[in-house]
């Protein structure tokens, strides 16, 4: 925790009335922050989980300087903590695995987790997901109309993940549920009257149990899924504890869940809204998915922020940063970076150079399941374009607070 005595910048973004504002709004700031103030001294973040020991955090809005954090890790680490609020030391692995872990035990559990993804597992999750966005559009079709959000966005991203690790299906809806309210705590809605830790500790608490419980299952009866494979999965003599099974199914269930989800419904979204930008997608679907893939990613930059905190005293942007400051990345801000993107504002589905921080900023914590997020939107628009043509979807409804740019509902009809 720093000692030295800073004046904060008068444009605060750590507090929840910050976050409450519109995406458009929030950007307004930004990009006055990128130009004036790219690395500037803010309080704490006020509304979190639990009252902040520290006196401020460093927030970074560049995307020169949010890749040069994450290509770092010997400066700015990850084993502190990832999000703006703090989190009890013993709640950090066990809610956000390896994401909270530095060298060498990052790699090393790492390197165990992506062993179970053989190309055989990896085949077999492209054939699910296009058997998954077959029936998610079968599903709307005979709906009509509805909750976009809950006849489309959820449900492929949760079948995926969850048939992929072969989860019993009657436990799919509780822990894709649970999985929500890990990124919630802050939205009314979601607490429901609890406070934020409560509704952490709630969630945290059933996902852990339904990943001991599986991962158990799992060892004692064998089966042809991932869950499998990470039980098996050995390098040179090491293996996956069930304690770090359940906490990657954590993480799985929020990563694999939230952020796929919320890139559909804002991908949809903009989509309808550009309607050149669509038909140019559709003259071409399978040649030219790839690079829109790319652009729905950082139009919709799912994950908004994380954190690193600095391991020793550095410099970052010309701010002398002190040993154990939080350091907190705007993704969002860097994905609207004039410095990087030509027309930032601008929702182009041809964008031939997007170095994007959608998945991350690069370096050993990049996203290791991007492959997967892009397989779903590569299916899921596939059948959405081309068999509900009449598709029409109201204003997403946006969820309150500052990890995941979530959407809780926006209406839709077939047309």
């Amino acid at each position: 925790m720093s000692t030295i005595t800073r004046d904060f910048h008068p444009l605060a973004v750590t507090n929840l009335a910050f976050w409450a504002r519109s995406a458009d709004d929030r950007e307004a700031v930004f990009k006055q922050l990128r130009d004036e103030a790219p690395v500037s001294w803010q309080p704490p973040m006020q509304g979190g989980i639990m009252p902040s020991d520290e006196q401020g955090m460093w927030v970074v809005t560049r995307h020169e300087h949010i890749t040069e954090v994450s290509m770092h890790p010997e400066l700015f680490c990850s084993g502190q903590g990832v999000q703006f609020e703090d989190l009890p030391e013993d709640l950090l692995e066990a809610s956000q695995s390896f994401l909270a872990m530095d060298d060498p035990r990052h790699r090393q559990l790492r390197r165990l987790v992506s062993s179970a993804f053989t190309p055989k597992q990896v085949a077999r999750i492209d054939d699910q997901t296009a058997s998954q966005a077959r029936r998610v559009v079968d599903g709307l079709i005979e709906a009509r109309e509805g909750d976009f959000v809950d006849l489309v966005s959820r449900r492929l991203p949760m079948w995926t993940v969850y048939e992929m690790l072969g989860l019993d299906p009657a436990l799919r809806e509780e822990a894709a549920h649970m999985a929500d309210e890990m990124v919630s705590f802050n939205d009314d809605d979601v607490a429901a009257g609890r406070e934020p830790g409560e509704v952490i500790n709630d969630s945290l608490v059933r996902l852990l149990t339904i990943g001991l419980e599986f991962a158990d299952q799992r060892r004692r009866n064998p089966a042809d899924d991932l869950m499998t494979n990470l039980v098996q999965a050995e390098i040179e003599g090491q293996r996956l504890t069930d304690d770090e099974i359940a906490a990657f199914f954590v993480l799985l269930s929020v990563a694999g869940n939230d952020t796929t989800r919320n890139t559909i419904s804002l991908s949809t979204h903009a989509l309808q809204q550009h309607p050149d930008q669509k038909a140019w997608l559709l003259e071409d679907f399978d040649g030219r998915i790839p690079t829109a893939t790319e652009e729905f990613i950082r139009w919709a930059s799912p994950v908004m922020t994380f954190r690193r905190t600095a391991t020793q005293d550095t410099e970052l942007g010309g701010q002398k940063i002190s040993k154990g400051e939080w350091v907190a990345m705007i993704y969002s801000s860097g994905n609207r970076d004039e410095r990087i993107f030509d027309a930032p504002h601008r929702f182009d589905l041809s964008r031939p150079k997007n170095p994007h921080v959608g998945f991350g900023g690069g370096g050993p914590h990049f996203c290791m399941g991007n492959f997967v997020a892009k397989m779903q939107m590569r299916h899921l628009f596939g059948e959405l374009l081309t068999r509900v043509p009449g598709l029409r979807v109201g204003e997403p409804e946006p969820l309150i607070g500052n990890f995941v740019r979530a959407v809780k509902r926006m209406p839709c009809t077939t047309g």
